[in-house]
């Protein structure tokens, strides 16, 4: 049984296809819940971003032209405009609340624990970086995206997103490098 294209999918949700609509959002769901927490830093808003999209999706689905663009860039496009539009407003509004707790440093029990502690200061120096530096590595890297298709979300050539990622890259390895020296010298001292 074959499955209708992204396309088609959008063709009925234009013509108020509710099930056409339920389709796509499970289709794309979870990558761009999984963008939005990533540029963002919390699953709330993340939330909210993926929910906007898919609201996008309803109310401009008439207006989709088959061909002109993949439906899963547009909604990459969608999804990280949401986000960095909400970096912006976030910008100087910072809740002390939203800042995340500094990594213990301590050992767990458990490589689990370790790897969680690993995922958090990733994810610590991944907030960091500057909104766009962040767009093109959530894009790349987590995202799966390739250059060309990263390019074409963030509205700029592919040479600027080589240099947005070669900048974010070196920024996250001097930041995790930091992190990295600061956790060993804080065994060395609790030795």
């Amino acid at each position: 049984m074959d499955r209708p294209s992204d396309d088609e999918l959008v063709a009925a949700v234009a013509s108020g296809d509710e099930a056409a609509c339920r389709a796509l959002m499970d289709r794309h769901l979870t990558r761009m819940l999984a963008l939005a927490r990533r540029m963002l830093g919390n699953h709330a808003d993340a939330e909210e971003v993926a929910q906007e999209v898919f609201l996008r999706v309803w109310t401009h689905a008439g207006r989709w032209e088959p061909g002109k663009a993949q439906f899963g860039t547009w909604l990459h496009r969608v999804a990280t405009n949401l986000c960095l539009d909400r970096l912006r407003r976030r910008r100087g509004t910072e809740d002390i609340d939203a800042i995340p707790e500094p990594a213990s440093g301590e050992p767990g029990p458990d490589r689990q624990l370790e790897q969680r502690e690993l995922a958090a200061r990733v994810e610590a120096a991944l907030q960091g970086l500057p909104e766009r530096q962040r767009a093109a590595i959530v894009l790349s890297h987590y995202q799966g995206l390739g250059n060309i298709e990263a390019a074409d979300i963030l509205g700029v050539t592919v040479e600027a997103v080589e240099s947005l990622l070669s900048r974010a890259r070196r920024q996250l390895r001097v930041a995790l490098a930091t992190e990295r020296d600061e956790l060993l010298r804080s065994r060395e001292i609790s030795a």
